[in-house]
């Protein structure tokens, strides 16, 4: 029992046709008209072959196939929906490897002791609003409608209105969020969007963790003077006291942290950020990840004391605010142990390893079991147009799973 190939290109083909961007890589927002051709191709595809198919009211899609419905599901799936000039393979590639699963378990004709549903999570990037994982929010219930309705993109237009303008019965919410019991496990094969696997040479990897992180918006507030005529002495200049405070945040993540724990500046903005003016401000954003909780806290504390002390030194104002965060998460040790045995019966490789990026499988902890399948990504490479994962390791990662679906949903009793 084997994947083809052939088709999920032709899916991907069917897909990726649905572009706003086409000079310069894939941009396909929720809720755009190239998110609903997408997924019209998509539910198309799951009712040629037989499969109900539901859409939540912020727009998931929910598609079951077996014979025993009632039972916990097995779980598969992704996102479809792309950052700007995004990636082809990024959420697309899990939900269409589950596509072409259900593809292969009707075609065999395989009895299922449980049935197999296909998910593809809505809003996953956070391209629209700025908060990733809407879709895995909203049906976990972390996001309730009142919630959708203050949540609005740059226009000033809330999740809310912007679901109910692309014909979804957002209202109907609270009654799909998902029960107890109502999944047995999710499991979800994403790109690594890392060059762990390209480095080791494997072509699937087990993940064991998912990142949790802190983000921090640091605001340092100082006297806006003339550059020239300013001397050194005199000057409170807050982009000094930025610059000490971002080379220490790597320190501190390199040297004083854990092996496992990362920290980035990747936005900063100055005003009035003019070449020959001193700024009156300058603000950045800190995003803090580890697997482990401790290397979190400890690069946060690093980053509130340094700023004390830099905002002290310099004369400046400093505010600190927390943002955003999320727990690490670690994944079922029942699904990696079934991942393990898998790789031992076929006789192929893996490793383990763990997920820098926050998945929708995440959010699902408190409900299912939750698993996750790596694939490569050349280079590393991911949310840009350079994005590219071999169809050849799409078809490993493939089976892979394939084969670890099949043992979950044709065993009688969870072991």
């Amino acid at each position: 029992m084997e994947l083809n190939i052939t088709r999920i290109k032709q899916d991907f083909d069917g897909i990726l046709q649905f572009n706003q961007t086409p000079e310069k890589g894939w941009t396909r927002f929720s809720f755009s008209e190239e998110d609903k051709m997408a997924r019209d191709y998509l539910i198309g595809e799951l009712k040629k072959l037989g499969v109900a198919v539901g859409v939540d009211g912020i727009g998931n899609i929910r598609a079951k196939y077996g014979s025993n419905l009632n039972q916990p599901s097995i779980m598969i799936g992704s996102h479809i929906d792309t950052v700007k000039h995004g990636g082809r393979f990024d959420g697309l590639t899990g939900v269409l490897v589950a596509l072409e699963m259900i593809r292969v378990f009707k075609e065999e004709n395989i009895q299922l002791n449980r049935p197999i549903e296909l998910i593809c999570f809505s809003e996953e990037e956070g391209s629209n609003f700025g908060i990733t994982m809407l879709g895995s929010k909203a049906i976990t219930g972390k996001l309730t409608v009142e919630d959708l309705k203050e949540i609005k993109n740059p226009e000033g237009v809330s999740a809310y209105e912007l679901a109910k303008g692309f014909g979804l019965e957002v209202d109907q919410l609270p009654a799909q969020i998902l029960k107890q019991n109502e999944i047995d496990s999710m499991i979800e094969l994403h790109i690594e969007q890392g060059a762990v696997l390209e480095h080791n040479g494997k072509s699937v990897g087990i993940v064991e963790a998912i990142s949790g992180m802190s983000t921090y918006k640091i605001t340092l507030k100082g006297d806006s003077n003339h550059a020239g005529t300013t001397p050194m002495e005199y000057r409170s200049d807050p982009m000094v006291g930025a610059a000490e405070i971002i080379a220490s945040i790597q320190k501190a993540a390199k040297h004083r942290a854990l092996p496992t724990t990362v920290a980035t500046v990747g936005k900063i903005k100055a005003e009035p950020n003019v070449p020959n003016i001193i700024p009156q401000q300058v603000e950045f954003y800190v995003d803090i990840r580890d697997v482990q909780k401790k290397g979190i806290e400890l690069v946060s504390m690093e980053l509130e004391d340094m700023t004390k002390q830099v905002a002290n030194e310099h004369r400046l104002t400093a505010i600190i605010e927390k943002i955003g965060s999320s727990e690490p998460v670690k994944l079922s040790s029942r699904l990696i142990k079934k991942m393990e045995e898998c790789v031992q019966a076929n006789n192929s490789e893996a490793i383990k390893l763990n997920s820098g990026a926050v998945h929708d499988v995440a959010m699902l902890k408190d409900v299912a079991e939750i698993g996750m399948v790596f694939i490569p990504s050349l280079a590393g490479k991911s949310h840009c147009p350079e994005e590219y994962t071999d169809f050849q390791d799409i078809k490993l990662g493939g089976d892979f799973l394939l084969n670890v679906v099949y043992t979950l949903a044709t065993e009688t009793q969870k072991v």
